[in-house]
């Protein structure tokens, strides 16, 4: 797949929505300097090049009761015929994985879970991620605070 080009007008358009994805069009339009059809056509031109994948609200997990943050490595022993697609099918189904990484090294996964606390992560972690007959190993590390959450830049 070929990399999309930005130009100087489009890093200007996704430097402004990355501020704030709520903006009008108009109104990044006028702080752009062109029209609001012109700020639109662009937009829609990254989405169809997959350069911008979606808009969403980021909502705190600690305001919504997750105090426990955790990534967790897991390893996956595939002796059976099952595949790795199976084992993945079944971590989807865990809602509080956000995240599911295929990695190199010790671990198949590394996966992040939100969990209400310890207790809940521990549930999580036995009768969720262990109980995957699959799964051969887990090793989890607790984040502490977060020091940074950025996006990417242009």
């Amino acid at each position: 797949m070929e990399n999309f080009h930005l130009d100087i007008l489009d890093k200007r358009i996704l430097h402004i929505l990355r501020v704030d994805a709520r903006v009008p069009f108009v109104e990044v339009a006028r702080q752009c300097g062109v029209t609001g059809s012109a700020v639109h056509q662009r937009i829609q031109k990254m989405f169809d090049a997959g350069v911008i994948t979606g808009s969403q609200f980021n909502l705190s997990a600690k305001k919504l009761g997750y105090n426990t943050l955790a990534f967790v490595g897991i390893q996956v022993n595939l002796t059976t015929d099952k595949t790795h697609e199976e084992v993945f099918q079944k971590i989807v189904e865990i809602p509080e994985v956000i995240e599911c990484h295929s990695i190199t090294g010790k671990y198949s996964y590394m996966l992040k879970i939100y969990a209400k606390n310890n207790e809940d992560l521990k549930r999580i972690l036995v009768y969720r991620i262990q109980a995957i007959l699959e799964v051969t190993g887990t090793e989890t590390f607790l984040s502490l605070e977060e020091g940074f959450n950025r996006r990417l830049d242009i």
